[in-house]
C-alpha cells in the first residue's frame, strides 16, 4: 500500500518558504513511518494550500489566515489515520474545506 504524499504549496513572492519547511517539519516529525513524502511547491499569488493526495485539506486564502500546526496535523491524522493518537493534539476537527 502506497504512503500517503502531503503537498504544501507556499508563496515564494511572499517569502513563505520557512513557514512552509516548519509546517513540512512538524508533520515529518509526527508522521515519520506514515507518511510517504512532504512536498513544497513553490508557487505565486499569496498561495499557501495544503493537500494530502490530491486533496486540499488547507487554504490560507478561504481561511483567511495561516494553519496552526496543531491543526494540520490533526487533519492530516483525520485523513490517513483517524484513530491514531496526538497526544495533546488529540482532539479531531473536520476538514476546513467540506
Amino acid at each position: 500500500m502506497q504512503k500517503p504524499i502531503v503537498e504544501i504549496e507556499f508563496c515564494t513572492q511572499c517569502r513563505w518558504l520557512l513557514r512552509a519547511a516548519w509546517l513540512a517539519q512538524e508533520l515529518l516529525t509526527t508522521f515519520e513511518s506514515d507518511l510517504g513524502s512532504v512536498n513544497l511547491i513553490p508557487g505565486t499569488g499569496g498561495v499557501l494550500d495544503v493537500r494530502c493526495d490530491g486533496q486540499l485539506i488547507f487554504s490560507r486564502k478561504a481561511a483567511g489566515r495561516f494553519p496552526e500546526s496543531k491543526e494540520l496535523k490533526q487533519m492530516v491524522r483525520d485523513l490517513i489515520d483517524p484513530d491514531r493518537p496526538l497526544g495533546h493534539s488529540d482532539t479531531a476537527v473536520k476538514p476546513m474545506l467540506e
